[in-house]
């Protein structure tokens, strides 16, 4: 998170700390220089009343100066110079007015108002160097005009400690106005930063009640899929039970049927049976949306069911000119696979493959043993799928866009509920498209 602060806000937020300390500064000395007329009452008895009307004058001058600049809103500086300037020149007054013996003690009350601002002062170190110089050049003036002692006399009595503190004081403006500075600048991005992160906050609270919001629709959404998978696979199992009902009554009278008949009657059989076991499966959809689903492995023979779906989409390839070449391995693989699952992986490719392939096109069915596993292939010279569609194609319920002159319509769902399959029982499912067609490669684990 980046936080920026501009000119303008960094003078401002500078201007209203320094008027603070300004202020602390003019009301301290409004309150307290007052009361230095004890001091006269104890060391300057004689003519403490008068000092005492000089620091009351001053005082007032000091606020009315002050109730001005605040009214105009003038430079805090120029107050805080003509403020010092008038305590510099009443106590220089002083200074050099009282007897010999009390000059120690001025010097040092003078010394004290110096050393007092210059640690609360906020403003560059050259305003400081200019206030002492200015409070030097009027001790000397009054010196000339009021003094009674000679110069060395009045260094030795107070007027070196005033020199000392004055000069050593001007060095702490420095260091407060950087500390100060750096505080003010530390605040204001302290300020900026807490700013961004309440509009982080508000907008992630805006986003995570868009986000519950979506939620409770896709939740809706959710039940209201399970409830159609339930009306659905109920209708579907009262249709299945009709075919097998009505396959049985056929059965019952193989007398009159002739030997292709009986074997479409197995045929009708066998594929009810797995539509039966299928559909027990799909029904529960606790078990679909699980991490893992349960399947009935037995140990078979792989090449055996891919022959038998082989035979059974010759005729359905044949619909279209199309030639099933039959590349299928002539020994036995076994697996330990849902024989069910495993078979309509295949069927799904397969039956894939003849529907998106265009008449008078080879599909070849291939499987062979590879480093203990078992490969199957399908080589379809059909329109190439692409790339593009290659994605979308193995996510559930996407539907494909149409291939150039083609009529079909294209759904992801065989494919991608064999993908599903193959990796629940432990398999690999890859996928490739070119300009020469599509290419479906399934691998299973083979028992040793």
């Amino acid at each position: 998170m980046f936080v920026q602060i501009t000119k303008e806000e960094f003078l401002k937020e500078i201007s209203k700390k320094a008027w603070y300390q300004t202020n602390n500064i003019i009301w301290t000395i409004i309150f307290i220089y007052p009361l230095f007329s004890i001091i006269d009452f104890m060391f300057a008895n004689g003519i403490w009343v008068q000092f005492f009307i000089i620091r009351l004058i001053t005082d007032l001058v000091i606020l009315g100066l002050y109730s001005l600049f605040q009214r105009k809103n003038y430079s805090y500086r120029l107050l805080l110079h003509l403020t010092l300037f008038i305590l510099s020149a009443t106590s220089a007054l002083l200074c050099n007015i009282v007897d010999l013996q009390q000059l120690n003690i001025y010097y040092l009350m003078f010394s004290a108002i110096f050393l007092f601002f210059n640690l609360q002062v906020f403003w560059e170190p050259i305003n400081s160097v200019i206030e002492t110089l200015l409070a030097l050049v009027l001790l000397g003036i009054f010196f000339r005009l009021f003094s009674q002692y000679p110069l060395d006399m009045v260094i030795s009595n107070g007027g070196q400690f005033f020199f000392i503190i004055a000069l050593i004081s001007c060095l702490v403006p420095g260091a407060r106005y950087k500390i100060i500075e750096r505080d003010v600048r530390s605040q204001l991005l302290i300020g900026k930063s807490n700013e961004q992160l309440k509009d982080q906050y508000r907008d992630i609270n805006e986003k995570n009640n868009i986000i519950d919001a979506q939620y409770e629709q896709l939740r809706k959404l959710d039940n209201q899929k399970n409830s159609f998978i339930n009306i659905a696979g109920h209708d579907l199992k009262n249709l299945i039970g009709n075919i097998v009902m009505s396959n049985n009554m056929l059965k019952e009278d193989t007398y009159r049927l002739s030997g292709d008949q009986l074997e479409l009657i197995g045929y009708i059989s066998e594929a009810s049976e797995k539509m039966q076991y299928l559909l027990n499966k799909l029904m529960d959809v606790k078990e679909i949306e699980s991490a893992e689903m349960k399947f009935n492995l037995e140990i078979f023979d792989i090449n055996a069911e891919v022959n038998h779906v082989f035979r059974g989409l010759v005729e359905t390839a044949q619909m279209k000119n199309i030639t099933l070449i039959n590349n299928i391995a002539p020994f036995a693989i076994d697996v330990n696979l849902d024989r069910v699952f495993a078979g309509q992986v295949f069927q799904n490719l397969l039956s894939n493959s003849i529907k998106f392939s265009q008449t008078n096109n080879n599909i070849r069915v291939a499987t062979s043993l590879q480093r203990q596993r078992f490969v199957f292939e399908i080589i379809d010279e059909g329109i190439p799928i692409g790339q593009y569609e290659l994605d979308t194609m193995f996510n559930k319920l996407k539907t494909l866009s149409e291939a150039s002159g083609h009529v079909e319509s294209r759904l992801g769902l065989g494919l991608s509920i064999a993908k599903l399959m193959t990796q629940e029982m432990g398999g690999e499912l890859s996928y490739r498209s070119d300009d020469n067609g599509n290419y479906f490669r399934v691998e299973f684990q083979v028992i040793n």
